[in-house]
């Protein structure tokens, strides 16, 4: 056996840093990451972060694919499907369907949460009141008559305003564990700080209700109506300290304690959907779809800091990209995904994307108005 000299082992050591060092970079240059796209005329775009370009697609065995979201390892993407009245398990390395969970009428929105994932839908049969006479009139005549006349499009519209459950599926399982009834037309999906509740937006009767995962029941029942009609995007502030909900006919964002308890409102552009905040906690973003901007917020003090124009229609989610230099939004009726530069707040580029995306989640996963690690 030869005896290694000081000169070598240096030596040695030089070469295993340079190797480190090489692998490393190309470590980094993998580190961008992948987004998931869910378009409604199509199936899920892949678009290579580091290309900015679509490079791919998974087939979701039916149509209108909507809500998304991504398991905590990256393997499986989990689909909501309108068509099919399921959930298509995707693996992500092969882009084949796993597994399909069937949820119910209807759907859309999907937040994964460990081993779980949780799916709102509208169920087949009614379950409460019929609305009151006059109230969609009242409604299309607020929403100026587009897009099914309550800030849907006319493929995103409900014939009857039902009480929305959210199923709870056992990912590895592969099967609904219980339902929890939520209010008509349930659009947003958050967890309370202790993560043991559930928090939902619920669109048709303006409210915002809690509930206990384990059991199903319903905690708290905060009525909205006041602050502005169409609760649809909800998040929980990185601290546990602050829900943000974003209220679409009243063109502003209700703030609310970790209780629920709401304290006051920030006007915003028109017909506010999407809404994140940074992975600090700083800044807090807000998708408007009918002022086409990107509105950034001070996430403490509520300060408006800057609208970022995206020039571009139905921009609905967005996300984070994994190294947070960049926001993707993703704008259906143009048909593409809109890059924003997080640094400057300037859109830098354009993704076409021509099947309707609706919405955007990343692996490694990011803050996002659909999801977050």
């Amino acid at each position: 056996m030869k005896t290694m000299t000081p000169p070598m082992i240096a030596a040695r050591s030089l070469w295993s840093a340079a190797l480190l060092s090489m692998f490393a970079g190309a470590g980094l240059a993998q580190a961008e990451g992948t987004a998931y796209v869910s378009n409604q005329e199509g199936g899920i775009s892949i678009i290579d972060l580091a290309k900015m370009q679509v490079t791919g697609e998974y087939a979701v065995g039916g149509k209108v694919p909507r809500g998304l979201g991504v398991t905590d390892d990256g393997k499986t993407l989990v689909v909501a499907v309108r068509e099919t009245g399921d959930v298509a398990l995707i693996d992500t390395a092969s882009g084949k369907i796993i597994k399909r969970v069937r949820i119910g009428k209807n759907p859309e929105f999907v937040r994964v949460r460990g081993d779980m994932a949780f799916v709102s839908f509208e169920p087949t049969s009614k379950l409460g009141p019929p609305p009151k006479p006059g109230a969609e009139k009242k409604e299309e005549k607020k929403d100026g008559g587009k897009e099914g006349g309550h800030g849907h499009d006319d493929d995103d519209d409900d014939e009857d305003r039902e009480p929305a459950q959210v199923a709870v599926v056992d990912l590895k399982a592969g099967k609904v564990v219980r339902n929890i009834v939520g209010g008509p037309e349930t659009e947003g999906i958050e967890f309370s700080p202790d993560g043991k509740s559930l928090v939902v937006t619920n669109e048709a009767d303006n409210t915002l209700t809690l509930h206990d995962i384990k059991s199903g029941k319903l905690v708290k029942k905060v009525d909205v109506e006041k602050y502005g009609a169409r609760p649809r995007g909800i998040k929980l502030s990185p601290d546990g300290k602050t829900y943000i909900a974003t209220l679409e006919f009243g063109n502003n964002f209700l703030v609310l304690d970790d209780k629920l308890t709401p304290i006051k409102t920030v006007a915003t552009g028109q017909t506010p959907y999407g809404v994140a905040f940074d992975r600090k906690g700083e800044r807090l973003y807000v998708a408007t779809a009918r002022a086409q901007a990107l509105e950034v917020f001070d996430a403490k003090t509520f300060a408006r800091i800057k609208d970022v124009p995206l020039v571009a229609e139905r921009c609905w989610h967005f996300t984070f990209t994994p190294d947070e230099k960049h926001i993707l939004v993703a704008c259906g009726r143009s048909n593409q995904l809109v890059v924003v530069d997080v640094a400057k707040l300037e859109v830098t580029a354009r993704i076409e994307d021509k099947k309707l995306p609706w919405g955007v989640v990343t692996w490694p996963r990011a803050m996002g108005s659909l999801d977050q690690p």
